[in-house]
Formats: structure tokens, C-alpha cells, sequence
């Protein structure tokens, strides 16, 4: 069960994405970014469905273990949805914009697929394969952490890009950077409790206040960091020789 430092930053994280949405509208960017904003959205209220349904239910219900994992991946794909959204800014100038989402679909899809295919090879070395409910919050599971270290990497790979194109666009650097960060700490975590148990008293810690990191960004960029602003992103990559 959930105590109290548990609590306080879920509450704060889900105040934080409401900001986002809030700081967007405000300085008039919502359509701009609206994939990013529609996540936001989604992220809040699955946070408030899963308050609902904890106390309804319980932290140890069927109900609330279900809820969370399926939810968790269909806000997975979102964030997923939300990056091919930073693509389309960046290449949007080239045109690229149909061929990233084209791109995206089947990048998103063969996940899917690869996710199934472990699932069903380590279901069928226990027996015969049938997909009830504990074979499908496995399947749920895997296709979260694919869809996390997927993310981790097409996010670097943007930034890359960035870096290559010399964007100057200081506020759409901040939103990219910030994405990356959350996908290192999820995609880390992920990987972690997979391979090591002396840190598994962490998480219940490292997480709820990691998942603070993506909103709190992102609304400073909506706030303070005017769409006209411009930086040189290739200094960073400068090494003195």
C-alpha cells in the first residue's frame, strides 16, 4: 500500500501535468503541441481513475493491477505518439512530416509484434500457449519496456538530428531534452529490477518522484521560455581540442 511520501508526490505529479496544459493554453501553444498537451491530459486522468479505483478496490485488487499495466501502456503509446510529435517540429520545414508518421506506425507495430513474439516463446516453454489474463499482463508488461527503450532511443537519435540540422529552437530543446531524461530514468528502471534485487526497496522512492521530472520540464518550457526564443544546440557538441 501506498504511504504517505507515495501520496504527496502522486498528488504533485498529477498537479504538474495539469500545469503543463494549463501553462500551454496560457501562452497559446496547445494546438501547437497538441500531442504533447493530449498526453498530458491522459496522464491526469489515468492518475485520477487509479486514485478512484485504489480506493475503491484496494492496492492489492485485481481490479487496480489490471487498470494500472494497461494503463500504463496505452501511456506509454502516448508519450510514444507525443515524440513523433517532437519529429514532425523538427523535419517540418523538410516536409518529412507524412514519412515520420508512416515511420512511426511501423516502428510502433514491430514493437508490438517483437513483444508478443517473447511472450509467446516464453509461454510456450511452460505449456501450451493461450492468451488469458496472466499470459496478457505479461504481453502488457513487455510491450511497456520495449516501448520505453524504443522511446530512450528514437529520442537521442532526435537530438542527434537536432544537433546535425543546428535547430535553434530553444523552447522545442528543452521539451526533446526533458523527454530524454524521463526515457533514461523509466527505460534504467526497467532494466534494474529486471537484473538486480538490492535496489528494489528504491523504487517504490525513485519512481513516483522520476515520473515528476517530464511535467515539471515541460512546464517550465511553456512558461518561461518564450516559441521565438533560439539557442546554438551544436556549441554543446563542441569539443576542445
Amino acid at each position: 500500500m501506498p504511504g504517505p511520501f507515495q501520496y504527496c508526490v502522486w498528488f504533485l505529479c498529477t498537479l504538474l501535468e495539469v500545469s503543463v496544459v494549463v501553462c500551454s493554453l496560457a501562452k497559446g501553444s496547445f494546438r501547437r503541441y497538441l500531442s504533447l498537451n493530449v498526453y498530458m491530459l491522459a496522464a491526469c486522468f489515468v492518475n485520477l481513475a487509479r486514485f478512484k479505483i485504489l480506493f475503491t478496490y484496494g492496492f492489492k485488487s485485481s481490479e487496480y493491477g489490471y487498470f494500472y499495466y494497461y494503463s500504463d501502456l496505452l501511456l506509454t503509446i502516448g508519450l510514444y505518439c507525443a515524440l513523433m510529435g517532437l519529429y514532425s517540429y523538427v523535419f517540418e520545414e523538410m516536409g518529412a512530416e507524412q514519412y515520420v508518421r508512416l515511420g512511426a506506425l511501423l516502428l510502433l507495430l514491430g514493437t508490438a509484434g517483437f513483444s508478443f513474439a517473447i511472450v509467446q516463446q516464453s509461454s510456450s516453454r511452460m505449456g501450451h500457449f493461450v492468451l488469458d489474463s496472466r499470459v496478457m499482463g505479461h504481453l502488457v508488461l513487455e510491450a511497456s519496456q520495449n516501448l520505453y527503450f524504443v522511446g530512450l532511443v528514437l529520442t537521442y537519435v532526435l537530438w542527434g538530428a537536432m544537433l546535425k540540422l543546428r535547430e535553434t529552437r530553444t523552447r522545442l530543446i528543452q521539451l526533446v531534452l526533458a523527454l530524454g531524461l524521463y526515457f533514461s530514468v523509466f527505460a534504467a528502471s526497467y532494466a534494474l529490477r529486471n537484473l538486480s534485487t538490492g535496489l528494489s526497496d528504491l523504487w517504490p522512492y525513485l519512481i513516483p518522484v522520476s515520473g515528476c521530472l517530464l511535467p515539471m520540464a515541460w512546464a517550465y518550457a511553456f512558461w518561461r521560455i518564450p516559441e521565438e526564443a533560439r539557442i546554438a544546440p551544436s556549441r554543446l557538441a563542441v569539443v576542445p581540442r
